[in-house]
Formats: C-alpha cells, sequence, structure tokens
C-alpha cells in the first residue's frame, strides 16, 4: 500500500466511488459523511488497533468496515442492501 496518502485521501478516493454510484458524499474534517436513502452515517480511516498496522475504513460507531486499501469492498459494505442504504435518485 502507498503508506504516504493521508486518511482524507483514503476517504476522498471512498468518496469517488460512491458519488460514481449516486449516494451523496460530503468530506468533512470529521470524516466522509454519506447519505443515500433513509441511511446517513459518517466514515472515518485510521490504523485498524489490531496490532496490524494496517489502515481501515470505520463507522461513526468505530466497526471496522474494510481495509483503506480496499475501496470497492468498503463501498459494497457501505451499500449493500442489508444497510438499508440506497443510492439517491
Amino acid at each position: 500500500m502507498d503508506d504516504d496518502r493521508t486518511p482524507q485521501d483514503r476517504l476522498a478516493a471512498l468518496a469517488a466511488h460512491l458519488s460514481a454510484r449516486r449516494f451523496g458524499v460530503d468530506l468533512t474534517a470529521a470524516g466522509l459523511v454519506i447519505e443515500g436513502g433513509d441511511g446517513r452515517d459518517v466514515v472515518t480511516c485510521g490504523p485498524r488497533r489490531d496490532g496490524s498496522g494496517r489502515w481501515w475504513f470505520f463507522t461513526a460507531q468505530g466497526a471496522p468496515i474494510a481495509p483503506a486499501d480496499e475501496i470497492t469492498n468498503a463501498g459494497v459494505a457501505v451499500y449493500r442492501p442489508s444497510n438499508g442504504r440506497r443510492p439517491q435518485r
């Protein structure tokens, strides 16, 4: 992984992925605000506390979503039907 990318760089990549799928996204100092259908969440990025040192995306509650270098997997986790989120129309 390219270690010189900042958390904001990684969140921007996820924002571009989700925006292409018609989700409302807003990159803020607090994280990536994602809106779609009835759902709204803030995603953050930081090292996972399992000792691996890998960067991950996390929900606002701190639950891990996916490794930060797996943008597609993170996007699927955010917008999969079981989350109740749908792209904006």
